[in-house]
């Protein structure tokens, strides 16, 4: 007997230093030799089970002081766990010897604080055992005998089955090439399909993850469409939070959550009763697209939307605005993913001239004043050459080089301060870049006669700004908005855009600004868009 306990001895020590072993190191290697020794290391837990149970808990803790972290460390890993659970006749029996050795260890009328501590930290892992059996008649006799109710043990299986299925799946994708280990594609349909009525509660969120990155990796097409659906539509209405990475995996792989997530958008936009542009961009960083956008391809997808939605309302200002506010929060992204740019200009807007993009994605107010002239001649310098100046079939022309100028409105704006508070003659770079802002379809004859009736409103408006007293009618009617022509005419909305900005800075225009609203605008008071919002269409 003697030799006995000399024998469990001397097999303890070997057993705690082979488990810190496995538990510190995770590679091949480890996993190959705990798998080598299960057999044995079972055997050793029948022997330890038969001597704890002849001692009571403090004789136990006098005789094997750190029991309690030999059978923590043989609980938490999982080859221990699942042996003989899917390689014998006899299942989980590792788990029921661990329960059983665990069980001793419990002091029935504790003592002290300590004792009541332990209790305590025993029942937490005889919880997580009980969360890796399956749940047959007999472990739901065990369970009830310990004092757990069904409401106590069922959150703790579903949170141990995520993050044991989370596991799996980075490791699966760690393993890359090496097919023998990695996970089956049946499986992972059909993980992502049992996922589909849990995804929206609590802590199953490491496992949608889990499977989107996997799946992101995937040459083909494995998860169920409803998987991605299900998903989507949590991540829409708010009910799960997951990375944007994992975001970025769902929308890349499955094109039709993309496209929800821009109608989403363009719902809240319309069904909100008053759109001023704090709210679009509320309603725009809400819903991640200016995020994921970071990504060329989403950028790509998002972009041809908003080319279509452009189309379909015939160039309607709250789709520019629209527009202007969601380039905005992307470079704001953009800006905070990387400082350094992880792809080229040219990924994101690859049919037009990288120095003007590089030029336009300057912050205007980032622009002394002292520079504006300067900087504004040089856009108009660049773009006059993307749009006059092209070569014969070319893919860029006038709409892209225009799609992409009007996403920065800043840039107009800076041009009718500027002109409205010169008094020099205007310079023609400027008035071209406000005529071809407004109509990008005109051609060179067209365009330079717009150009020659804004500089003559831009000369009555500079004279009566020198003027002691300024009224409504006498400025609609030196900006040729008395007539008849259509208000609609793009040379009229550029006037329209002037008269406004003129009533903001000229001295006293705010005493008339309500009356020139509601003489110039044919859609009555003015919206709360920024009025260089007018459609170019």
């Amino acid at each position: 007997m003697a030799q006995d306990s000399v024998d469990l001895s001397c097999d303890y020590q070997f057993w705690m230093q082979k488990l810190s072993v496995w538990d510190q190191a995770s590679t091949l290697e480890t996993q190959q030799d705990t798998c080598v020794h299960l057999a044995r290391f079972q055997e050793f837990l029948r022997k330890m089970y038969e001597a704890l149970k002849e001692m009571d808990s403090n004789t136990i803790f006098e005789r094997f002081p750190t029991i309690d972290q030999l059978l923590a460390k043989a609980c938490w890993n999982p080859f221990i766990l699942a042996y003989d659970g899917f390689l014998h006749c006899c299942p989980d029996e590792s788990q029921k010897i661990l329960i059983w050795c665990l069980c001793c260890l419990i002091n029935k009328e504790p003592q002290n604080s300590r004792q009541s501590k332990l209790n305590s930290w025993v029942q937490g892992v005889l919880s997580h055992i009980l969360s890796a059996l399956r749940f047959d008649k007999e472990v739901a006799l065990f369970t009830q005998g310990l004092g757990y109710a069904p409401i106590d043990y069922y959150p703790g299986l579903l949170k141990n089955m995520v993050l044991s299925l989370a596991s799996e799946l980075r490791e699966n994708h760690l393993n890359g090439f090496n097919t023998q280990r990695r996970m089956t594609p049946e499986r992972l349909a059909s993980l992502s399909r049992v996922c589909v009525p849990l995804i929206t509660l609590p802590d199953v969120d490491p496992l949608v993850e889990a499977l989107l990155v996997c799946h992101g990796h995937e040459p083909q097409e494995i998860l169920q469409p409803e998987f991605f659906e299900a998903v989507n539509e949590a991540i829409l209405l708010k009910k799960i939070s997951l990375p944007m990475s994992a975001v970025v995996c769902l929308w890349l792989r499955h094109l039709p959550s993309l496209e929800k997530a821009m109608l989403h958008l363009f719902e809240k936009l319309i069904s909100s009763e008053r759109n001023c542009l704090r709210r679009i961009e509320c309603f725009i960083k809400d819903s991640l697209l200016p995020q994921a956008a970071c990504h060329p391809a989403i950028f790509r997808v998002v972009d041809e939307m908003f080319r279509c939605a452009l189309l379909e309302t015939d160039g309607a200002p709250e789709i520019i605005a629209t527009i202007q506010v969601f380039t905005q929060c992307f470079l704001e992204a953009l800006e905070k993913e990387n400082k350094q740019l992880r792809f080229a200009l040219k990924t994101y807007f690859p049919y037009t001239s990288p120095s003007l993009a590089m030029v336009l994605l300057q912050d205007p107010q980032d622009v002394p004043r002292g520079r504006w002239l300067q900087t504004l001649k040089h856009i108009s310098e660049l773009l006059r050459e993307a749009v006059e100046d092209q070569t014969h079939g070319s893919r860029g022309g006038p709409l892209e080089s225009w799609f992409l100028f009007i996403r920065f409105g800043g840039w107009a704006e800076m041009v009718a301060e500027q002109l409205l508070r010169s008094a020099a003659e205007p310079p023609a770079a400027l008035l071209w870049l406000l005529a071809f802002y407004y109509s990008p379809r005109d051609g060179r004859q067209q365009r330079a006669q717009t150009m020659v009736q804004v500089k003559a409103v831009l000369g009555h408006l500079l004279a009566m700004s020198r003027s002691s007293s300024l009224s409504a009618w006498d400025l609609q009617t030196a900006a040729g908005q008395d007539t008849d022509t259509d208000p609609r005419a793009p040379a009229q909305q550029l006037i329209r855009h002037l008269l406004l900005h003129f009533v903001l800075w000229a001295p006293g225009g705010h005493t008339i600004a309500r009356d020139v609203v509601t003489l110039v605008s044919p859609w009555g008071p003015a919206s709360e868009y920024s009025p260089g919002m007018s459609s170019p269409w």
